[in-house]
This record gives C-alpha cells, sequence and structure tokens, in this order.
C-alpha cells in the first residue's frame, strides 16, 4: 500500500493520491510505503537520489540493528515497533526539511497513530513529524514492559502452584522476551543520543527539547529492562537450586533406605544359603531371634540418622520480600 500525506503552503494537511511530487509544491510530504513491491520503492528513491547503501539497508530482508546515518541533506533511521506478540517490526524512515518517507513491510499502529494526528493537528516541519513516530513507537514499549514485571511478579508468588518444571518453562519465555527487547533497546538509545547532539540537520537543533524527552524515556526503559534481566536470572537460580535440594533430598532419602537394608540383606542373605551344618540353623526360635537382630540393627540405624539430622528434619520456609 501506497499513500501520500502532504501540507500545503496554507497550512492544510491533505491526503492525496501517491505520485512522485515535487517537494517545491509543499511544505512538506509524508509517503507511507507499506509492503510495496521492491521496484516501485526502489524507483522512490532513486527519485529522491538517496544514498544506495541506505536504500540497500531498507530494501535487505535481513533485519538492521537500529541505527541513525546521517547524509549532506537528509538522515535514514531504522527503528522497531513492539507488537502485541512481542515481536519486532522495521521501519525505516527517510527524512529530510520538506519529505518524510516511512517504509516497513508489516502494519505498525504507532504509523496510524501518528498519520491521524498529523491530519488533525499537522505539524510544523517533517522532524515533527518524525518525532511524533519515535515518540509513539517508544510509549508503545512501556504496556510490554509492565506486562513482563506483572507475569515476574507472578512466577515469584507461584498462586497457581505450578511445578518447578512449569516455572522454569514460563521463565525461560519471558527471558527470551526480555532478551529480545534489549537488544533493540540498547541500540535505540544511541540512536536518539546521535540525534539529540547532531548538528549536521538544524531542523532537529530546534527541537532537541522534544528528543530529548524521547531519549529519557528510553532511558528509564533500559532501566526496567535491565532490572528484569536481573530479576529473571535470580528467580532462575533460585528455581534451579531449589529443584537441585530436593533432588538431593531424595538421594538422601533413597541412600539412608538402601543403607537400613544392607545389614539386613546380609543377616537375610547369610540365613538363606542351602548348607545342611550351620550355627543356630537348628534353633527351634531362631526365625524370631534372626527378625529381634533384624529389628534392633534397623532401628539403631535410624536412630543414629535421626541424630545426624539426615532424617525426620523440620523444614522452615521463610519467604523473603523483595
Amino acid at each position: 500500500m501506497k499513500r501520500m500525506l502532504v501540507k500545503k503552503h496554507t497550512g492544510e494537511v491533505e491526503e492525496m493520491r501517491y505520485s512522485l511530487s515535487e517537494l517545491n509544491a509543499y511544505e512538506w510530504v509524508w509517503i507511507d510505503l507499506s509492503s510495496p513491491a521492491k521496484e516501485e520503492a526502489a524507483a522512490l528513491f532513486r527519485f529522491y537520489h538517496f544514498h544506495p547503501l541506505a536504500v540497500e539497508d531498507c530494501l535487505d530482508a535481513i533485519n538492521q540493528r537500529p541505527k541513525v546515518d546521517f547524509f549532506d541533506e537528509y538522515m535514514f533511521l531504522v527503528i522497531y515497533a513492539l507488537k502485541e506478540n512481542y515481536l519486532m517490526e522495521e521501519l525505516d524512515i527517510f527524512v529530510s526539511e520538506r519529505l518524510i518517507i516511512t517504509y516497513h513491510q508489516k502494519a505498525i499502529k504507532e504509523i496510524e497513530d501518528a498519520w491521524g494526528m498529523a491530519t488533525e493537528s499537522p505539524p510544523a516541519t517533517t522532524i515533527d513529524v518524525l518525532h511524533q513516530l519515535i515518540d509513539k513507537v517508544v510509549d508503545e514499549y512501556f504496556p510490554k514492559a509492565y506486562d513482563i514485571e506483572e507475569r515476574l511478579n507472578a512466577l515469584e508468588e507461584n498462586a497457581d502452584l505450578l511445578s518447578i518444571k512449569e516455572l522454569m518453562n514460563h521463565l525461560y519465555d519471558l527471558r527470551m522476551i526480555i532478551f529480545r527487547i534489549r537488544r533493540v533497546i540498547l541500540p535505540m538509545n544511541d540512536l536518539l543520543y546521535r540525534i539529540t547532539h547532531t548538528e549536521k540537520m538544524h531542523l532537529i537543533s530546534e527541537k532537541q527539547y522534544y528528543f530529548n524527552d524521547v531519549y529519557d524515556h528510553l532511558l528509564k526503559l533500559r532501566e526496567m529492562i535491565e532490572g528484569y534481566r536481573d530479576f529473571s536470572a535470580d528467580l532462575r537460580d533460585n528455581y534451579m537450586s531449589v529443584n537441585s535440594n530436593n533432588m538431593n533430598e531424595t538421594i538422601m532419602a533413597l541412600t539412608v533406605i538402601t543403607t537400613i537394608f544392607m545389614p539386613l540383606s546380609f543377616i537375610a542373605g547369610l540365613y538363606g544359603m542351602n548348607f545342611s551344618f550351620m550355627p543356630m540353623a537348628g534353633w527351634r526360635n531362631g526365625f524370631w531371634y534372626v527378625m529381634l537382630v533384624m529389628g534392633i540393627s534397623a532401628v539403631l540405624m535410624i536412630i543414629f540418622f535421626m541424630a545426624k539430622g539426615w532424617v525426620f528434619r523440620t523444614k522452615v520456609y521463610t519467604r523473603r520480600k523483595r
């Protein structure tokens, strides 16, 4: 889909039929390309004389790292919008004094919001349009970040009494989401830092305070994501410790049982040999004597294990508050 929004010299903003227009006819032009044919997009980029490397980065199917490249009369940005399923959608932007072009393969909600805002309240320049776009993209990260925090807290409380295996599966899924967002947030910080400190486009310096505000939001997001990563790592270590402790207790219980039965098995095996002449083999109450010895042996071993604290230990669990 190809569409074009223009701001006339009268200050009126109007959506017009897509065409390769001369920029001097309007104050600014916004062209939005959603899933266009590569040939059409390449023809548009050639018409406006964009650098071949920037065009190549835009048209390549390989996802680029968030970045900003400054050229003589325009700049090229790669940013990412976060969708409902925590997947990233690449958004490529060309910005000059009178032109802004957005290129993306799938529908992006933030573009629709910025498009509607530009129609209702016309931005003064293309830099204002760029600020609205980036601000919308960054703001949409916060609900997802808060949702991750709630899910981590739910895993910590474990109100559903999930098993360690289920908790670990949910935790690893969350950690994958956290790392996916982190791979975008960190370079986005660098991107906004370069935009706010550049001297190559005078229009940006006039709007520096607005971009500084977005940069502050990204810094907060970065701190949140880093905190979630550390918190999830602590949860993972706790789950692994609990799982290891449970396994050790199981092995200890089996070891105690095996140890108790070792002398009993020895006595039973000794008197189970088929020899004609054995000590006490002819005793009338020999069976009960042997059973008594075996019982005393088992009781003495249990008392010994209890004295060592290996069996029947009292478990005391205390919840640590964050």
